[in-house]
């Protein structure tokens, strides 16, 4: 059974990492175990983040332009080679689909969605076109899947079949080689880091809006810490790079910057680090909080939105209240000193991510549901 596959957010072959671009090949990845064939049906990217009603317009027309191109495609395919099924990862009115429900109508095929979000207040608000695109095509798919249980609240709203809205928890793949945590804490001592120290994580990107908003209060953070035998990692790079640098300037001797890693490398920093510490603000939930939890590193961060679709708070990690900078680091404070405490927690994680949010897990839950739709 062939899946024709659309990010209209951000497509799998973004050049830009990102979350949106990791979850949609994690998608893609579960699809595939799943046993669908999968191909990427269009790179065009629908996102309007300024609220340009002019922008937006020609975004619309481009997008049912090519979604009539693709429907004379398929019409020139035989039945075999066309798509079976249409899965569309992450719809909102900022980046509504104007492609997949066109196709979906002409080919006669069922229409997936996955990671959409229903937000009222933008019914009239700057975003109101893509809204209302949003809204229907939400309301036409044979099934909704909801990463987290925030955004099944909304979209109940839409989605007045029980059956219809599935929550598939957000998920990582399984890594087969395992890390190295001695080349981890190789690495940070290359870059300034120092031993016998507990070492605090974080692994973000340096740009504006909520990830600099994060950086911010994680600086508010280790600043309130009466302990001295810390040293923060962090993984990352972007525009915001000097700003980032100028929020920890005063504590130069205890961070340690590693700029951007991938694979290998970056699993063993995980492995080496002793506390993953990250605000959150504005997070979705937080690739990163499962792929520390994966390497056994317990997790510090803040009660928002998805994140405790990925932390369970007091299992595998500690969750305090949104922007509670001082609630944060008494909790980092705390586990900084009780090891044993520290060693139980990575135990939970480690468990709960292979347990509960594994790819056989998501591929399991996607198969499941595609088959009540279509056999």
């Amino acid at each position: 059974m062939k899946v024709a596959f659309y990010a209209p957010m951000k497509s799998p072959n973004h050049p830009t990492p990102s979350g949106d671009r990791r979850m949609a090949r994690l998608l893609m990845e579960a699809l595939t175990q799943a046993g669908y064939s999968v191909d990427i049906a269009s790179e065009f990217r629908s996102f309007e983040g300024t609220g340009d009603a002019a922008v937006q317009e020609a975004i619309r027309r481009e997008g049912e332009q090519r979604a009539q191109e693709l429907i004379n495609t398929y019409a020139g395919m035989v039945r075999d080679e066309r798509p079976d099924v249409w899965f569309t990862y992450h719809l909102y009115h900022k980046a509504p689909d104007w492609i997949g429900p066109a196709v979906c109508r002409a080919l006669g095929i069922p229409y997936f969605v996955a990671e959409a979000s229903h937000a009222p207040k933008q019914k009239s608000g700057n975003w109101a076109t893509g809204f209302t695109a949003a809204e229907a095509a939400i309301g036409m798919a044979s099934r909704v899947f909801h990463l987290t249980t925030l955004d099944a609240e909304c979209l109940r709203l839409i989605v007045k079949s029980p059956e219809k809205l599935v929550h598939l928890p957000p998920f990582i793949e399984q890594v087969n080689e395992p890390a190295d945590p001695e080349l981890g804490q190789k690495l940070i001592l290359e870059h300034g880091g120092r031993e016998n120290r507990v070492t605090l994580l974080c692994v973000a990107m340096m740009r504006a809006g909520d990830k600099f908003q994060s950086y911010q209060q994680l600086a508010d953070v280790v600043g309130r810490l009466t302990e001295e035998s810390w040293q923060l990692v962090i993984v990352g790079d972007g525009d915001y790079c000097q700003k980032v640098r100028a929020l920890f300037s005063r504590f130069e001797e205890q961070i340690v910057y590693l700029g951007l890693q991938d694979g290998k490398t970056l699993q063993s920093v995980y492995a080496a680090a002793d506390l993953y510490v990250w605000p959150a603000c504005g997070e979705a939930f937080g690739m990163a909080f499962l792929e520390a939890q994966r390497q056994g590193t317990p997790v510090v961060s803040a009660m928002v939105r998805g994140v405790p679709d990925v932390v369970v708070n007091g299992q595998t990690g500690i969750l305090v209240p949104p922007n509670d900078t001082q609630e944060m680091a008494r909790q980092v404070s705390t586990l900084m000193v009780d090891e044993n405490r520290r060693r139980q927690y990575g135990r939970s994680a480690q468990d709960f991510v292979f347990r509960e949010r594994s790819m056989k897990m998501a591929s399991d839950i996607l198969g499941k549901a595609i088959r009540e739709v279509v056999g």
